[in-house]
């Protein structure tokens, strides 16, 4: 908007004269804008699918911004940005703005878990091949020498905590005390930790081996990948109580706090905001999301059905 402002301010400087003596055009006025902020393992989806959608049914100038889950709930509430609709996986970041008192009711909308994607590239690509179709375990492929494996900050984005829940989980499932640390190193690691644009880059390029990832993420980037049981994927809500949350660990938070986590499920919630700029497109696109349109949309980009209660 501000770069609009400063052209117009420019062109009219430039010919004042037209400006006084000629009879100007009818201008067609700009399109309202709306705003979505949501997990940047959304991008495909939201930019080349649901956003261009909602562009066209409500007549809006689409705009959106993916990052971190948890970073972007913070902007949030901090007044940094100001989105229309902010969509995140797990229900936490949405815990972080209703307790800022920004949202009052999250809605399901998709849902994925977590899997192992590898580079084609990688010289384990087949190590991987195999892995996946029940050959060598993934865990060991990860453990080779000179395994080079990549994942997100734990302190802003849920993909960073979930990669590390899975990896406690796995410890369990296959009885293999230190599974964890062998392959992660410690929680923050930053030879490993990286953006998700950055992350997702890396692995495409081969710079990187492997990498933590979500199904919907590695289906639409078009990445090889091995599935994980659901024991450890964290996508079934029923054995949140019953297994999931057999492990914790605890983080440094960016205020300098120290949290004990517990596993969410792997679930996509959207809001609208309270104090959206665009209420009612807000409105319509989480409601496109939620109809059957925008559900084949998630489907054909690798998201499961929506799958809980909305956050109240």
């Amino acid at each position: 908007m501000q770069r609009r402002t400063l052209l117009s301010y420019s062109l009219a400087a430039a010919v004042p004269l037209v400006a006084l003596t000629v009879c100007t055009a009818p201008v067609q006025a700009a399109q309202p804008v709306l705003n979505v902020a949501y997990a940047g393992v959304m991008g495909p989806v939201m930019d080349k699918a649901l956003g261009p959608a909602i562009a066209k049914q409500e007549h809006v100038q689409y705009e959106g911004q993916g990052a971190g889950a948890y970073g972007l709930a913070r902007l949030i509430a901090s007044k940094q940005i100001n989105p229309d609709v902010f969509i995140s996986i797990t229900p936490g970041p949405i815990r972080v703005l209703q307790k800022a008192g920004l949202v009052s009711t999250a809605v399901p909308i998709a849902s994925t878990e977590m899997v192992i994607a590898y580079s084609p590239q990688s010289p384990f690509a087949k190590d991987f091949e195999a892995a996946a179709k029940g050959g060598e375990p993934w865990y060991a492929v990860l453990e080779k020498p000179g395994m080079k494996f990549g994942r997100t900050d734990p302190a802003v984005d849920p993909q960073g905590r979930n990669i590390i829940f899975t990896m406690l989980l796995a410890e369990k499932f296959y009885k293999q005390p230190g599974l964890m640390q062998k392959i992660l190193g410690p929680i923050e690691n930053p030879q490993q930790i990286f953006t998700e644009p950055s992350l997702l880059a890396r692995l495409q390029s081969g710079q990187i081996d492997a990498s933590s990832g979500y199904l919907c993420a590695a289906i639409s980037h078009h990445l090889p990948y091995v599935t994980l049981p659901p024991q450890i994927n964290l996508s079934d809500p029923a054995m949140v109580k019953t297994y999931y949350d057999k492990v914790h660990f605890s983080i440094k938070l960016p205020n300098g706090k120290t949290d004990t986590l517990s596993t969410q499920p792997l679930v996509f919630y959207a809001a609208v905001l309270k104090n959206a700029p665009n209420p009612k497109a807000g409105e319509a696109f989480v409601q496109l999301m939620t109809s059957a349109q925008g559900q084949s949309m998630f489907k054909d980009m690798g998201y499961g059905p929506p799958v809980g209660a909305a956050l109240q």
